[in-house]
């Protein structure tokens, strides 16, 4: 599974980084989330549909 988060969409609310912060962190300079590697460890893969599926903005995309 890869995730990747569109920076047009996210308004920052932070979600994703509360649900799966192994898989989302903040990014300071831009003030909104970004996805920390393009593969997802597959420990982590339920936490990150949470994720996914948690997103207001649907800025979230899994492939």
């Amino acid at each position: 599974m890869r995730v990747e988060v569109d920076p047009d969409l996210c308004i920052g609310c932070g979600t994703c980084v509360d649900l799966c912060p192994g898989v989302f962190e903040w990014s300071e300079e831009e003030e909104k989330a970004v996805a920390t590697g393009s593969e997802v460890p597959e420990d982590l893969e339920d936490a990150c549909q949470e994720a996914v599926e948690s997103c207001p903005t649907e800025a979230i995309k899994a492939h």
